[in-house]
């Protein structure tokens, strides 16, 4: 289901670029897409800031994971803090 949710984020960046980059997309359905991308990015950077700790349990390099985070958000982080919390236990 997450991977469902998260290409549907990738398909709402990639038809807002695709927007800015082809004429003929520039319609009001296409900016609707455009700012609600920007809306995404923005929430999810501040997710980045706020979530850091989180952010940095990724076993990956750190900049991937905030790369990850800021397309993402919190589907990206709610993995983490699974495996975060079956590490406590252990």
């Amino acid at each position: 289901m997450l991977r469902i949710v998260k290409l549907a984020c990738l398909v709402i960046y990639g038809f807002a670029l695709a927007s800015l980059v082809v004429p003929g997309l520039a319609s009001g359905f296409s900016r609707a897409v455009e700012n609600v991308a920007i809306v995404f990015l923005v929430i999810h950077a501040f997710e980045v800031v706020f979530a850091f700790g989180r952010v940095r349990t990724y076993h990956g390099p750190l900049m991937l994971s905030v790369l990850f985070t800021i397309l993402f958000g919190v589907l990206h982080l709610m993995p983490l803090r699974t495996c975060h919390s079956r590490g406590a236990e252990q």
